[in-house]
């Protein structure tokens, strides 16, 4: 089945296009590293087995444009697009507080350009911190393999500059100063609950 996205270009998995670089660079490579998403929907696995919170990944909405009826009982989809999603990544709950977040990386190593995020969903950040929910943003640095939470509140501020003319990203310098490094672990990989317990002053010991 082929997948496209809004633009017509043919989807590719993120896992699968890193393996077959990374097998042209390394013949004898095997499975190493992971997806940012992969390493949060693990985290987010840690985090329902164990009790913790309840998060997911939103589903990407589907078009689809071609189906094949090989039996009467049977459809077969042949060609879907990508529809560009709304809101943000993630969302749940935790310690009954609504949990709202996005994943973004970049290769650059001096800033975090905005063009990483769209206008609806900057909208749907702000609408979440009116209704009083925890929202923020995890940035990864690709080449660093370097990762932050940042809180929605701080990366609005940002958003607001380069909209009164100033700068299209943040600084690296500005990630580190107003968010909060995430220290990449074994179980789970991305704890960004500890970080929210330490931001909130959130009980986690219950």
């Amino acid at each position: 089945m082929a997948f496209h996205y809004p633009n017509g270009r043919k989807y590719v998995p993120a896992e699968k296009r890193t393996l077959e670089k990374r097998k042209r660079k390394n013949p004898s490579y095997g499975k190493r590293g992971m997806t940012l998403e992969d390493d949060i929907n693990d985290s987010n696995q840690y985090y329902l087995d164990r009790g913790i919170a309840v998060i997911h990944k939103k589903p990407t909405p589907v078009q689809i444009v071609q189906v094949d009826y090989p039996a009467r009982s049977a459809a077969v989809i042949k060609e879907a697009y990508f529809k560009q999603a709304s809101t943000t990544d993630y969302n749940g709950i935790y310690k009954g507080k609504y949990i709202d977040f996005e994943a973004k990386e970049t290769k650059n190593t001096t800033s975090f350009p905005f063009n990483n995020f769209h206008l609806h969903q900057i909208e749907h950040m702000r609408n979440i911190i009116k209704q009083r929910g925890i929202c923020f943003v995890i940035l990864r640095f690709s080449t660093t393999d370097e990762l932050f939470l940042l809180e929605a509140k701080e990366l609005l501020v940002f958003w607001e500059r380069m909209e009164n003319g100033g700068r299209k990203s943040m600084t690296k310098d500005e990630v580190i100063e107003k968010g909060h490094r995430i220290i990449l672990g074994f179980q789970p990989r991305i704890d960004y609950i500890k970080i929210l317990d330490n931001i909130y002053q959130l009980d986690s010991s219950t």
